[in-house]
């Protein structure tokens, strides 16, 4: 899912920002691609919080995006990319360079069917579990892992505090799972 291919055959909202950040100016690219009519979703207030989470974790320089898939699509993806069955609800796909300190560059794809799914079993919005899903791909994308206890509990430690950070309530998990990223 390069940002080429994306901008060829995606259709939907598509969104770019430009954040200062210190005394220096630095570039934070964001494209939504909207590929879902499960959830009515702004561009715009998903390009800001986006943005927020990235300068709160110290990320000046960066390319992401996001698309917006129902759990079809998601399968499919999930499919191709990680060779599982069923739709999931997040994946991350890092495109940085490997070097240390570099600029971040990275899709995260998020089915909006299934946070308005699992947002019944956790009790809050539809919203706020895809600004979960969100969370979670940023963190994969600096670096953050879930494929042991200890990570996982460390990445899930971090997103409780990202999100109350950026004024989210924290996600109601009574345990730590593993999600497919």
């Amino acid at each position: 899912m390069s940002s080429a291919h994306r901008r060829g055959t995606l259709v939907g909202s598509q969104q770019r920002a430009m954040a200062g950040v210190g005394s220096c100016i630095a570039a934070i690219e964001v494209e939504i691609s909207n590929r879902q009519t499960i959830m009515r979703i702004g561009g715009a207030g998903l390009v800001r919080f986006v943005r927020k989470a990235l300068r709160a974790e110290e990320i000046g320089q960066a390319t992401v995006g996001i698309l917006l898939v129902d759990d079809r699509r998601m399968a499919a993806l999930h499919s191709k990319w990680l060779g599982l069955q069923g739709p999931t609800d997040v994946i991350t796909f890092d495109l940085s360079d490997g070097i240390k300190g570099g600029p971040l560059h990275g899709d995260i794809a998020v089915s909006t069917e299934t946070a308005r799914r699992m947002s019944r079993d956790y009790g809050w919005t539809p919203r706020q579990e895809l600004a979960y899903y969100v969370i979670h791909g940023l963190l994969h994308l600096t670096g953050y892992d879930d494929t042991s206890p200890v990570l996982r509990r460390a990445m899930r430690a971090r997103e409780r505090t990202l999100m109350q950070t950026l004024g989210m309530p924290c996600p109601r998990r009574n345990t730590c799972r593993k999600t497919k990223s």
